[in-house]
């Protein structure tokens, strides 16, 4: 215990996602109805081409951008981890081989760390991503929309239920919030999206959901309207970047008609979805940073700085 004490003592986000990390999963996260098998791997889709950010990104992942001291990918993993998940699959493009890197062990730095005894960086290194949580790698062939992206990933998930991660919605929350989702998911057994509510006037901007409050803050979802002109939106509640799906998805997608570019959207699946299964959506508790916009991204790395680094 007296590692996990000095672990705990340090500032930082870190420090509390791997305290969630040791809480034993049978207890806290990990869905164990008759029905639904745990949830054990997530699905990251990090083949985006990050053209908002150019020309920072002309030869660096968006993902690997730092958002104080760590890429912004890592927030979304390190979220997975203290949840329980133990599988992670990328899904990626062209020069993402970064993200690899970053998730891989690194022997020569961390040896020359040791030499110079830097323990607190040391230990920063080498507690990327703990040993038991496995990475696993596959291409998206083509940018053909998320939809496609989670498709890209059915041959590794499998026939089980998965968490799904988009690593531009950060989101700082006193409990992971895709662990909060498992519960949901197991108290009622169906997928669950993160919503949220937002102007009326920005609803064009997202996926939006109309459906039921069945508890607090869960709605079961009736319809999923994707960007609908704020005259017409069914409702303000919008669908961010955190999915727990069913494995019923995989063929959902596949008979899901490509739109606009081509593009394979997931709102399209999980709409087709609802006639058969039930989604839900979870109403979070949290503050969320859409670091896919540069205003976004500023803000986080100035609120995370401040809150957990004492920075001004």
């Amino acid at each position: 215990m007296a590692k996990m004490d000095e672990v705990a003592r340090r500032p930082g986000r870190w420090a509390r996602f791997l305290l969630y990390a040791h809480i034993p999963s049978r207890v806290v996260y990990t869905i164990e109805s008759q029905t639904m098998l745990p949830i054990r791997k997530a699905v990251f889709p990090v083949a985006g081409l990050g053209t908002r950010f150019l020309p920072a990104t002309k030869a660096m992942p968006k993902e690997m951008l730092p958002i104080v001291d760590r890429p912004l990918i890592q927030y979304a993993v390190e979220e997975a981890v203290a949840a329980g998940i133990t599988e992670l699959i990328f899904i990626t493009g062209r020069n993402k081989r970064a993200i690899e890197d970053h998730f891989d062990r690194m022997p020569e730095l961390e040896r020359d760390l040791e030499l110079k005894n830097k323990v607190a960086l040391l230990d920063s290194v080498r507690n990327v991503i703990p040993d038991s949580v496995k990475c696993v790698y596959t291409r998206q062939p083509a940018a053909l929309g998320l939809g496609h992206a989670v498709l890209c990933a059915s041959a590794l998930v499998g026939d089980e239920p998965f968490a799904v991660l988009l690593a531009d919605d950060l989101i700082d929350a006193d409990a992971p919030v895709i662990g909060e989702m498992t519960k949901v998911a197991r108290e009622f057994e169906g997928s669950v999206l993160a919503v949220q509510h937002v102007p009326r006037n920005q609803t064009n901007q997202y996926g939006i959901v109309s459906g039921e409050s069945v508890s607090q803050g869960v709605v079961q979802v009736s319809g999923m309207v994707e960007k609908p002109h704020p005259d017409v939106a069914p409702s303000d509640l919008a669908v961010v970047g955190r999915y727990i799906l069913e494995p019923g998805i995989f063929d959902a997608l596949r008979a899901t008609q490509p739109g606009v570019g081509g593009e394979i959207q997931l709102t399209d699946a999980i709409a087709s979805l609802l006639k058969q299964r039930k989604v839900f959506g979870y109403e979070y508790d949290g503050v969320r940073y859409d670091c896919g916009s540069k205003e976004g991204f500023y803000r986080a790395t100035m609120e995370i700085g401040r809150k957990y680094h004492g920075m001004e």
